[in-house]
């Protein structure tokens, strides 16, 4: 007669009638190496050939392993945003450049596909200025508004719709500022642009503060990509709050992109070793004594960091390791 009984959770059929000795022994199992468990009560060794399997029975087996899982190799994915892929890692605003002439070759030598645009005032006194789009081309570079400069949702929100009628953009860069002495992020004001935004049919990647529960919540608001600051606006101080972006990385499901307070290829680096899926700058190069070659640099750092992620670093320990054998030393 056939039996069904539950085994570790998964539903199994027997021929017939078998003692635990049988049962497990079956299964290529040492009784003497594991522990059964049979209707939530554990089944003492010595009963197992006079306890009889039956119908319906549910059983756990059980036997010791080492404790801990080996940590988990990254899996390299690419950069996907709002639907669109990107083979660079690294993204670049378009502010503090001695002319657009010096942006394009830094945005050439950074190897971008995505930069950073403010939307302003059109100089009715002067048309005949050089104009961004003649010098980075929006058919070969994705150009991603931004809201710089705005403290309030509704400032926000008004750019945004401009930057939409102007060029058609729907996937854009939010930030609301909070004071302009620190340039932090006002999560208030923040999250309800954001859920206007998203009404509205925006793909909103969101500049924030270093908080994983605000993270989160952006995220399961619909945000696009997550954009924690890893320093203040334009102080080149690098990442300071490392376990705070690992933890948003950790739970991410969307990008999640380091924003704002990169100082130099190393700090992109560390941000990238840190699993983060891209870095934005724009002070960091700009302002560089030379800023091309500074472009090409973070290029390096963004690829290495990736790489380096992926690679798994070794373990920290608190004394020296020797590199070489010490068995057979002279």
């Amino acid at each position: 007669m056939a039996l069904t009984v539950t085994l570790n959770g998964e539903p199994r059929q027997l021929n017939g009638s078998v003692n635990l000795t049988e049962f497990v022994t079956q299964m290529g199992l040492d009784p003497a190496k594991i522990a059964v468990e049979r209707n939530l009560e554990v089944v003492p060794r010595s009963q197992y050939k006079d306890t009889t399997v039956a119908d319906g029975d549910r059983l756990e087996i059980v036997h010791f392993i080492g404790g801990g899982n080996a940590p988990e190799k990254p899996v390299d994915k690419p950069l996907v945003i709002a639907g669109r892929t990107f083979k660079s890692r690294l993204i670049i605003g378009t502010g503090k450049y001695k002319t657009y002439a010096q942006n394009a070759a830094a945005a050439e030598a950074a190897g971008v596909e995505m930069v950073t645009v403010a939307v302003r005032r059109v100089n009715l006194t002067d048309n005949s200025q050089e104009k961004l789009v003649d010098f980075l081309d929006p058919k070969k570079y994705t150009y991603l508004p931004n809201t710089a400069g705005c403290f309030t949702a509704e400032d926000a929100i008004r750019t945004l719709r401009l930057a939409r009628e102007a060029g058609g953009w729907t996937l854009v860069k939010l930030e609301v500022l909070g004071d302009k002495k620190t340039l932090y992020p006002n999560m208030i004001e923040t999250l309800r642009a954001t859920e206007l935004l998203l009404k509205e049919g925006f793909q909103v990647m969101v500049y924030c503060s270093d908080d994983p529960l605000i993270a989160k919540r952006l995220e399961d608001m619909g945000a696009c990509a997550i954009m924690p600051l890893a320093a203040p606006i334009g102080s080149g101080l690098g990442v300071q709050n490392p376990v705070g972006i690992r933890m948003i990385i950790e739970e991410a499901k969307v990008p999640v992109i380091v924003d704002a307070g990169v100082g130099t290829a190393s700090d992109a680096a560390v941000a990238m070793e840190l699993g983060c899926d891209a870095v934005l700058m724009n002070t960091a190069i700009a302002e560089a004594k030379d800023p091309v070659m500074m472009a090409a640099a973070m290029r390096h750092a963004v690829e290495a960091g990736r790489l380096a992620y992926l690679a798994g670093r070794m373990p920290k320990k608190r004394y020296a390791d020797p590199s070489s054998p010490v068995a057979g030393l002279i």
